[in-house]
Formats: structure tokens, sequence, C-alpha cells
């Protein structure tokens, strides 16, 4: 980003919803709003001619709709980044999920509060939560694909100790902002033998995980599917935090058991990390594999010092393969991480620790 000034175009086919997301955008502090476009065509002149650094995108448009105006962005050389802004529906849940899979940087809901005053306050917290994630750090057009050097850093907490790393029986992830596509990396490239439930963390609010474990699923050997109440966590499965719920495991008839809650968010998160990697300590003691991946904030760090006090391994996600390198760093600064490693190795890193000559993978 060349300016500390964010330059937004909106881009609405609604003269309504543009204007309020227009009204919005001019009135956040260090925005400024450049322009508007009315479809997916004029929306392409208009950033050719304008460079935004941010556009807010609807998907839903004549001539050329969300979707197509990402695909065309990838042909750009001046790529701003896009957030997409979303109806509360299962068909735009899914489209919204394949908008972050090709490369969206983040999405809002279109609110439905009774009044315009409730709406737009709704709408002016989440596009504002939005920027600022971009502000500390929105990769734009960057190769997330970056096979950069694995780090191994050398533990600095004392450890609880166990037989070994190589006799885990949970792996747990906690991710944010550029999740979707992060997780489209790295969940097909596990193996569908892995010998054990892997437990997903994604901020997300409802229908939106649902959408995201469905899309998951289809490009995955190993099972992908939203957690439910109750479920029994299997090997070679993967299981996602409902969207507006907590997920944590319990130990039901001596079975490791998923529960899903509305108890109170926490550091303003529903689902959080830290939730679920404090109950997956209390029932599986070290023998985890814990990843924290791209996200903005510090959900996840508190988690990560109980994998660590407990012995488990932590794999932090590295800067140069982030969306926004919020969530890792607070990990690899805190030294709680056993390697940094980019995107394209976390697979690879998760099954290195999951499977050995003991404990094999298909």
């Amino acid at each position: 980003m060349q300016s500390d000034v964010i330059r937004v175009l909106v881009v609405d086919d609604s003269v309504v919803y543009r204007k309020i997301v227009s009204s919005v955008v001019s009135g956040l502090p260090g925005v400024e709003l450049v322009g508007v476009a009315a479809n997916g065509k004029i929306a392409l002149q208009q950033i050719s001619l304008l460079k935004p650094d941010v556009i807010t995108l609807d998907l839903e448009m004549p001539e050329l709709d969300g979707i197509g105006v990402l695909e065309e962005l990838s042909k750009l050389s001046h790529r701003p980044c896009a957030i997409m802004v979303s109806a509360f529906t299962t068909a735009h849940a899914r489209s919204t999920v394949k908008a972050l899979s090709l490369g969206a940087f983040d999405f809002v809901v279109k609110p439905g509060h009774d009044t315009a005053e409730e709406n737009a306050a709704a709408l002016t917290r989440n596009l504002s939560t939005c920027l600022e994630a971009y502000r500390s750090g929105g990769q734009s057009g960057t190769d997330v694909t970056a096979k950069s050097t694995i780090a191994r850093v050398p533990p600095k907490t004392t450890r609880i100790p166990r037989k070994s790393f190589a006799d885990p029986r949970a792996v747990v992830i906690g991710v944010s902002t550029g999740g979707p596509a992060a997780l489209a990396r790295v969940i097909p490239a596990l193996p569908s033998g892995l010998s054990v439930p892997v437990l997903i963390v994604q901020h997300m609010p409802p229908l939106f995980t649902k959408s995201l474990a469905e899309d998951l699923d289809r490009k995955s050997e190993i099972h992908v599917c939203e957690a439910s109440d109750q479920m029994k966590p299997k090997a070679g499965n993967v299981y996602i935090a409902p969207g507006g719920s907590h997920m944590k495991i319990v130990t039901v008839a001596g079975e490791p058991t998923i529960r899903i809650t509305d108890d109170p968010p926490e550091q303003s998160c529903r689902p959080s990390v830290d939730y679920l990697f404090r109950s997956a300590c209390e029932v599986y003691g070290g023998a985890l594999v814990g990843a924290i991946l791209t996200g903005m904030g510090e959900d996840g760090t508190r988690g990560c010092r109980l994998l660590k006090e407990r012995g488990s391994v932590v794999i932090a996600q590295n800067e140069a393969t982030c969306v926004v390198y919020g969530m890792p760093r607070k990990v690899v600064e805190e030294e709680l991480a056993d390697a940094v490693v980019p995107l394209d190795a976390i697979a690879s890193e998760l099954t290195r620790h999951v499977c050995s000559e003991a404990i094999p993978c298909n």
C-alpha cells in the first residue's frame, strides 16, 4: 500500500446499497472513497483508471458478477484487494466461499436489522474491521504459495514430557482472515488415511462455515464437515466449528466428543481458537499437533501456550504467505512455535508429525 489513506471503489448494482456503502466508506477515518460502479464491467474500467487499494464487491450484478470480476483481476497489473459484500443466504454463502478461494481478502454480510441506522452501524463496524486488517498487513496480489524456507524454532518453553512427538491423537488448527483460501491449500493436501481427526476454528458467521466445509470436502480425499453437537471425532475426518458458536472437546463415556456451545465470545471471537485449544488440551493432554494460520488479532496465542506447556507441537504459518500476519506473528513472537512454515508446506509438516512408522498414514 503506497499511502496511509486507503482508496476504496464501491461496486454494487443496487442504487440503495451503493449509497449506503459509499456513505459508510466516506465516514471511516483514513479511508477515501474514489468512485462507484454499478456492475463488474464498469468496475474493471474504474480499477484501471482510479487504481483503488480496495474494492467492495457485490456478488450478484448484471453484465459481470463479483466472481467474474475476481477472475479478471488476476489478469490486471494493478490488483486491488477485494472485500465481498454478501447477503445472509445459503446461496450467497456458497458464492462467498468461492470468492474467498479465488483470492478475495475478506467479506462482510449485509446487515438485516430493523432500522437503517442499525444497518449502517453494523456495516460500519464490519467494514472498518476488514479495512483495519488490510491496513495492518493485507497482502493483495501476494503469491501465497511462495516456497520460502521452513524455519525450525528451538522451543524455549519448559515442556511436560510425553513419550514422543510421534503419537498425537488430534490436530487442531486456528485461522481467520485469509483462512478459506489457506485451508483450500492445506486440507486437500492431507492424506485420506490420516490417523487422527483434525479440528478447525475458522472465524466466520453461521451458514458460511457449512459452505466452506462442503467446498473443502469436494476438493479433498479426507472427509470434511461442519461439526455438530455430540459428534465423536474420527481419524481421517476434518471438523470445522460452526460459525457463531464455540466448539470444544469433552470426554463422554470415555470417548472424546464434540460439544457446540453458545458460551460468551473470547477476544470478541465465537468460535474461538483459544476455546477449542484449551478444551483439546484437557482431553488429549500433550498428544496434539497445533497450527496457527493467517488471521488478524491474537486468538490462538493462549491456546498455543497451553499446547506448549503440555508438550505438544505448534506450527505457525510464515509471514510471506499470510494474508494477514497477526495470529501467527503473536505465536512466533512469544516463542511458542516449533516451526514457522510457508502455506504450501503446512500439510506436509502436519503429516510429518502425525505419521510415523508407529502411526502410518495410508
